[in-house]
């Protein structure tokens, strides 16, 4: 096991006027579950493939434990990958395509079988060593592909959205298996998905990134309670954080007809502006006789929760299909399902408060 570290590290495509990843400056501890999100585009899997040695660092320095492998071939870097699709041999048995690599190392045919039996058990594949690829389903292709990286015994495991080609079901469950197993395993992860429900459950910690920038690395938890920034606040989350810019006025910030209080304090903060954007998390909203003026369009009773969606109240029917959905979540039962008008408050320390000018969180 070692830790990793990104120096500045940078990727510039040829051809290309600004950087696939842009100074990248990110530790990652020894034994840690490092999760890189973002939408696509972002870096994330650039910034994976560099660690891996599959793509150029231009600038900057990456580090496994001591070793600045910034030049190393990958076959070097004692790393294990997990590819999106799956990447197995067609023609080899289960149990030779996860041994394959320690026959490229020459390891002896008994201490090969010995280390394939033990991932297989690891995983559930006893029953399948004997079977090709194309008899096994996306889930059971997918542990295959984990334990070719397990017999390796790698300092580091890389994985690039090993779930997007699985059902929704199977994503769920299997997400949990590769947490629990680098539990076990304790070796170094680093795992790319741009689904931000994946990140939040697995990780030790996440690294946002957008436009081949970090914009906050932090625990899960961290992220959802304390988002850095806009986009941060904006993504983490489902469903996301509600994002509602007005001007500021006397005693805080005018949302429709109501002033949501901000305090002097804070307002200070954004000397210099007129407007600013609140922050509220959907479960934060309360039904209240005093508050934000919501149309409701669609009332969703799940049982356990009843979700709200609607537009800023006020707004004719064009100026609906373009504003911004507002999403509560409530606790009460038995709403009544059709369409109407409601207000919703949240506790201050709730309403996280950012600048529109620096676009960072002030509150």
């Amino acid at each position: 096991m070692a830790t990793v570290s990104f120096e500045g590290a940078t990727r510039i495509y040829p051809g290309s006027d600004h950087p696939a990843v842009d100074k990248l400056d990110l530790e990652i501890g020894d034994g840690e579950f490092m999760v890189l999100v973002g939408p696509s585009g972002c870096g994330k899997s650039t910034s994976l493939r560099m660690l891996a040695g599959l793509e150029e660092v231009n600038e900057g320095r990456i580090f496994i434990g001591e070793r600045d492998v910034t030049d190393f071939p990958p076959k070097d870097r004692d790393i294990a990958m997990v590819f999106q699709n799956y990447a197995l041999y067609p023609h080899m048995t289960v149990a030779d395509n996860m041994g394959f690599a320690l026959k490229m190392q020459n390891v002896p045919k008994a201490e090969r079988q010995e280390r394939v039996m033990e991932a297989a058990k690891l995983l559930g594949l006893e029953d399948f060593l004997g079977r090709k690829p194309k008899a096994l389903s996306g889930g059971q292709r997918q542990r295959v592909a984990m334990g070719r990286a397990i017999v390796r015994s790698p300092q580091v495991f890389l994985m690039d959205e090993p779930l997007s080609n699985l059902d929704a079901k199977l994503r769920v469950s299997t997400r949990t298996q590769i947490a629990a197993l680098q539990t076990r395993l304790g070796v170094t992860t680093v795992y790319v998905t741009h689904d931000q429900v994946e990140a939040m459950t697995m990780g030790h910690r996440v690294a946002v990134m957008k436009d081949g920038l970090l914009m906050q690395v932090d625990s899960p938890l961290s992220l959802y309670d304390a988002p850095d920034n806009l986009f941060v606040a904006g993504f983490i989350g489902s469903p996301a954080m509600n994002l509602l810019s007005g001007p500021i006025v006397d005693g805080g910030v005018q949302i429709g007809d109501y002033v949501v209080p901000v305090a002097r304090e804070i307002l200070a903060r954004a000397s210099g502006e007129d407007t600013l954007t609140l922050g509220i998390r959907p479960e934060n909203f309360e039904i209240d006789d005093a508050g934000i003026a919501v149309d409701v369009s669609v009332v969703e009773e799940l049982g356990s929760d009843t979700y709200l969606y609607g537009t800023l109240a006020g707004l004719d029917e064009d100026a609906k299909l373009t504003a911004q959905q507002i999403v509560a979540r409530i606790q009460a039962r038995h709403v009544d399902r059709r369409a109407g008008l409601v207000r919703l408050n949240a506790p201050a320390k709730m309403i996280h408060v950012f600048s529109n000018q620096t676009q960072l969180r002030i509150s």
